[in-house]
């Protein structure tokens, strides 16, 4: 009788953190859906600003920019960047009472506020990176809450969270589950695989309650047939690869300091600089049309669709004023304008090569410049064919991703997210311990301001 009242209560207990972890992922699905609605609402309010007239872009980028790193520095230090490699971070760091702080709700909260601020004032950033911090800080919020010990338990936690993230954000779920294998954890495990896959699909099924079953970029019907049409998988390959591995490369020569004069106006003037890059994405903005600013989804499902062609300027641009975002040191991801800027490679190269649908060359343009920045060509293709809801290019885009793969990597041997990571840590080492109210003007002191050299 003892041995089946202790079994009982243990079952118990298991079903109450089954619950616990069900509700999390619910969670992580409203909140992704909530974020992902604010920033389509600010990048619309954006482009009417725009339309009713470019020129007050050179007075709101600026001021927005500058807004956005000062409250990062003051309030909300570890929201910076994406937030896929302070996740990356977590799952490495021994000591959570650091993790407490990276991945706290009160981060996740300004992750979302201040990448909804970037794209009102035009930068060039996405949503899903950030998603993927905020979805392994609620998770991990819960996971405080049962008051887990064991350690492969939490950072399991943190990885579904992160594969959740992903999962909402794109409607992608077999993107999510791979996302996480392949770039946040490099490795399946059995102990944390259900908890990643119950989250994924409970975040999965939320997001389409809420927005319905829709594929981020439609519905596309086009295919890659074996012969002449494969010279686009090897021409976006390389062009892809080339140009995906030249912007990690220079994300992660930023991320160690800019050189000479301009690096130490940075270290002494970080407001007065993301004010700057500010000034420069205006410019690139009335340069452009206004096509620049922010997430770069409309022009990319245009693309894709067929339904408007962008010249060869629109991804150059975009190229730059993305470098130019990220060296701000705001917060915003990189997954939205990789995918339109590889769109816009697709769209110019489809031009050239009349043997092969266009439409199908920019989704090979599109995994190609994705997996070259991210270095991740499994989580590149499943989710560019989820997102296009085509699984009749399947392989032409994995024959890309891999290409693209290889080329970035003699480019760019150490991929982009891991060495960010790795730089988070450096910088988290070295940090002071935390106060417990905010000092005069110096924030929460919880985590090192975010320098030139630690911009993730």
């Amino acid at each position: 009788m003892r041995h089946l009242r202790r079994s009982a209560r243990v079952t118990t207990a298991q079903w109450r953190r089954k619950i616990v972890y069900w509700t999390a992922s619910v969670v992580v699905g409203l909140v992704a859906v909530s974020f992902a609605t604010s920033a389509d609402k600010a990048s619309a309010l954006c482009d009417r600003l725009v339309a009713w007239d470019p020129w007050v872009m050179l007075a709101l980028t600026p001021a927005g920019l500058a807004l956005s790193s000062w409250l990062t520095r003051t309030w909300f230090r570890g929201a910076q960047g994406s937030g896929i490699p302070q996740t990356i971070a977590a799952l490495h760091l021994e000591n959570f009472t650091i993790v407490d702080r990276l991945l706290s709700l009160r981060i996740a909260f300004g992750k979302i506020m201040l990448t909804t601020l970037g794209l009102l004032a035009g930068a060039s950033i996405g949503r899903e990176g950030p998603t993927v911090q905020v979805g392994a800080a609620i998770m991990h919020a819960f996971g405080r809450w049962l008051n887990l010990s064991t350690v492969s338990v939490r950072r399991g936690l943190i990885l579904a969270g992160g594969a959740s993230g992903v999962s909402a954000a794109f409607n992608t779920p077999l993107g999510g589950i791979v996302f996480a294998i392949e770039e946040l954890s490099h490795s399946f495990e059995q102990r944390t695989s259900g908890t990643m896959l119950t989250g994924v699909i409970l975040s999965g099924v939320t997001a389409i309650a809420l927005v319905g079953n829709y594929t981020y970029f439609g519905h596309t019907d086009v295919v890659v047939p074996i012969g002449i049409s494969w010279i686009a998988v090897l021409t976006c390959g390389i062009l892809g690869g080339i140009s995906g591995g030249v912007f990690s490369a220079i994300l992660i020569r930023t991320s160690q300091g800019l050189p000479g004069a301009l690096g130490q106006f940075v270290a002494r003037r970080p407001i007065a600089f993301a004010a700057l890059c500010g000034v420069v994405l205006a410019i690139l903005g009335l340069a452009s049309g206004g096509i620049t600013y922010g997430t770069g989804y409309i022009q990319a499902r245009e693309i894709i669709a067929g339904q408007t062609s962008y010249p060869a300027s629109f991804f150059i641009l975009k190229y730059i004023a993305t470098i130019v975002s990220y060296c701000s040191g705001i917060p915003g991801g990189l997954f939205a304008p990789s995918l339109a800027i590889g769109a816009g490679i697709g769209g110019w190269v489809a031009q050239f090569l009349p043997h092969t649908t266009p439409g199908a060359v920019v989704l090979l343009g599109t995994v190609a410049y994705f997996s070259a920045v991210v270095q991740a060509p499994l989580t590149a293709s499943v989710i560019v064919m989820e997102m296009s809801d085509n699984q009749q290019v399947t392989l032409a885009l994995l024959a890309t991703s891999f290409l693209a793969y290889g080329v970035s990597r003699m480019i760019c041997p150490r991929s982009l997210y891991s060495a960010l990571a790795e730089k988070f840590l450096s910088v988290v080492d070295h940090a002071q311990p935390p106060a417990e109210t905010p000092a005069s003007g110096s924030g929460s002191g919880a985590l090192p301001a975010p320098a030139a050299s630690e911009r993730a």
